[in-house]
């Protein structure tokens, strides 16, 4: 086997972050375009965020939500009726002033998130209790005037969901908060074998406007955290500012309760930092658009035969195969399917095909292993598939306990950020001064409140008083 790493690659113990953008270009998920701090996703990425979009889409109509889609554009008065949110928004929103060649009389501002456009919308379609709830869900794209850009993890464009629900009762919408939340962990565990941290959002870090946020975090593969999708309990907030009412089973006006939640084709950027090598992208099987690649080598038509054969048998049960018959040489065809982190590869050669044996080839690992010709290729690529998933899945947890520090002092805390960084468990007295000490180090923040009773200490590990919170801190993207 060629142990050589692919030379477009720079190493990621080498300098990371080119190793991340050298990924992105080589496995051809987006490239630069000429609108600053905007990408186009080429079709290895945005088929990758098609199967996301798929997965998720189901589960979230299975749980009663229906998809809608909200204009791009917001009037100012809209937008400044919930202060928080303005607050919260106003140094990444872009307007648009101009319509043709005449100015508008009110700024439109391109959406940022939608929740006034929600709320605008529940504010004119519900009148009664029998109305409530609304589970809504849309997919789009938003605007974010971000500084520093890089693909899938902060771009200016990205696409993503934001569910957005009202609720009769205060219960009614908190555990729709969590809920949404743990569909979201149970997607990162189960099909992007990322072993995310779910948790709670502290004061200074929730999202603008909302009562609390409930978070899902990830650990890259370098140490730093990765937000990856949130989960928001609003209350009332939203209802009183947008004057959403209804009559109550008294018969009585009342303002229902709200959620919002959401992920981003960032989850793309995890999948890549999470899992990805030297050699190329690496792709969980449950979320690759394409699992099986067929190689024949030459043009004899009994490999040919067997070629289509397999490809039939395994797309037959659901299986996404496609055979490479392209005139590329054989070493360009495993190099392209190595890059695009395609999990399997199946070599198919007349010498070896004459001794009655074919060559499988996982990605993940590497690994070669010979099969005779007449095994049932189904059973072999599924039993396959599912080591792979799990066996990245298990790597990657091992990896995050690696970088998972237990701390009660300082001074270790500031060395473990500055020279071996990770998530860090410590306690926190929930002054939100303690927390901008903190910040001073790196930039490090506050990445959730786990909901576990672990504890590691009693006192705040920066001002030493009483603390019965335990956080995980670590640098963030």
């Amino acid at each position: 086997m060629n142990n050589k790493q692919n030379k477009e690659i720079i190493s990621r113990d080498v300098d990371f972050a080119k190793w991340y953008t050298d990924i992105v270009r080589v496995s051809k998920l987006a490239s630069y375009s000429n609108t600053k701090g905007c990408v186009v996703l080429e079709p290895n990425g945005y088929a990758i965020w098609e199967k996301m979009q798929s997965i998720l889409d189901k589960k979230f109509k299975e749980t009663g939500h229906s998809n809608v889609y909200m204009p791009l554009l917001i009037p100012e008065n809209l937008l400044r009726k919930e202060s928080e949110l303005v607050e919260g928004f106003a140094p990444e929103v872009a307007w648009v002033t101009e319509g043709g060649n005449k100015k508008l009389e009110e700024r439109l501002c391109i959406r940022p998130t939608s929740e006034t456009l929600f709320s605008e919308h529940f504010a004119s379609s519900v009148s009664s209790y029998r109305d409530l709830p609304k589970l809504y869900n849309q997919w789009c794209s938003v605007l974010r005037w971000e500084k520093e850009t890089r693909p899938f993890l902060r771009s200016r464009e990205f696409l993503w969901q934001e569910g957005h629900t009202i609720h009769e009762t205060k219960a009614e919408a908190e555990a729709e908060t969590l809920r949404m939340l743990n569909i979201y962990n149970e997607f990162f565990h189960d099909y992007l074998a990322i072993p995310s941290i779910i948790g709670k959002k502290t004061e200074k870090e929730k999202f603008a406007g909302a009562e609390y946020t409930y978070t899902v975090e990830a650990l890259m593969y370098n140490g730093v955290a990765l937000q990856s999708g949130t989960s928001h309990y609003f209350g009332q907030k939203f209802s009183k500012a947008y004057g959403i009412k209804y009559l109550n089973r008294e018969n009585k006006y009342d303002y229902p309760y709200q959620t919002s939640w959401g992920v981003s084709n960032r989850m793309i950027g995890a999948l890549i930092m999470v899992h990805s090598d030297d050699y190329g992208l690496v792709l969980p099987p449950k979320i690759a658009p394409k699992k099986v690649a067929i190689i024949p080598i030459g043009d004899d038509l009994e490999v040919l035969s067997l070629a289509h054969d397999y490809q039939e048998k395994l797309k037959s049960e659901g299986i996404e195969t496609y055979i490479d018959d392209s005139d590329k040489s054989p070493g360009f065809k495993f190099a392209k399917t190595e890059v695009e982190g395609i999990p399997i590869r199946i070599e198919i050669g007349k010498r070896d095909l004459d001794n009655g044996i074919i060559t499988i080839v996982r990605r993940d690992t590497r690994e070669k292993r010979e099969l005779f010709t007449n095994t049932d290729i189904v059973r072999d690529v599924k039993v396959l598939l599912d080591d792979i998933q799990n066996d990245m899945y298990d790597r990657a947890l091992r990896r995050r306990e690696e970088l998972t520090y237990t701390v009660t002092d300082m001074d270790e805390f500031e060395d473990i950020i500055n020279n071996r960084p990770g998530l860090i468990k410590a306690m926190w007295c929930g002054d939100s001064k303690c927390e901008e000490k903190i910040k001073e180090v790196r930039g490090c923040k506050s990445r959730c409140i786990p909901f576990t009773d672990e504890k590691v200490d009693d006192k705040c590990i920066v001002c030493g008083k009483k603390a019965d919170k335990l956080v995980i801190w670590g640098i963030q993207y």
